[in-house]
C-alpha cells in the first residue's frame, strides 16, 4: 500500500508475550478453537528499534479484541524511547485484516503521538498513519508511519 505524507519512523518489532483470557491465541490461528461469540481479547507486548525522523525504540502493548466475525480490533499504547534521550507516548486504534490462508495480518493504524519534549513538538502537528503487517508464525510486525 502506498501511503501519501511524509514518513516519520518505520519499526520492527518482535512478540514478546501475549496474555490471554479464557482461549488461546495458538489455538484460534491452529483452528482448535473458534472465537467465542463475545469475542476474544489477547494482550500482545511488542519491542524493537525505531527508525527515522524518530528514531530509538519501541515497546508496548496491543489490547486487541478479536471479533467472531473475523475483524480485529487494534488498542496500542506505546512508549518510544527516542535516541537522543526523549520520550513519546505513541497511542493507536485500528483493525488487523487476516489475509486468507496466511498466518500474516495487514494493519492500519490511527496513531497519536504525544510528547512534552521541545525537540519532538512537531508530531503534534499532524496526523499520523501506520500501515503494516504482522506475521503470527514468526513474532514479527513491521510499521511504517506517515504524517498527513
Amino acid at each position: 500500500m502506498t501511503m501519501r505524507g511524509e514518513k516519520i519512523y518505520e519499526y520492527d518489532l518482535d512478540i514478546t508475550g501475549v496474555t490471554d483470557y479464557g482461549v488461546t491465541l495458538d489455538a484460534i490461528l491452529g483452528g482448535q478453537e473458534q472465537v467465542p461469540p463475545q469475542g476474544a481479547r489477547f494482550d500482545v507486548a511488542f519491542a524493537g528499534p525505531v527508525k527515522g525522523r524518530v528514531s530509538g525504540s519501541l515497546r508496548g502493548v496491543d489490547y486487541l479484541r478479536m471479533r467472531a466475525d473475523g475483524r480485529i480490533d487494534l488498542d496500542i499504547r506505546a512508549t518510544i524511547e527516542t535516541s537522543d534521550g526523549h520520550r513519546i507516548g505513541l497511542s493507536a486504534d485500528g483493525v488487523a485484516a487476516p489475509r486468507a490462508g496466511e498466518p500474516i495480518a495487514d494493519l492500519f493504524e490511527n496513531v497519536r503521538l504525544i510528547t512534552a519534549a521541545a525537540d519532538y513538538g512537531w508530531v503534534h502537528t499532524r496526523q499520523t498513519w501506520g500501515v503494516g503487517h504482522v506475521n503470527l508464525a514468526s513474532g514479527k510486525i513491521h510499521v511504517e508511519g506517515y504524517q498527513q
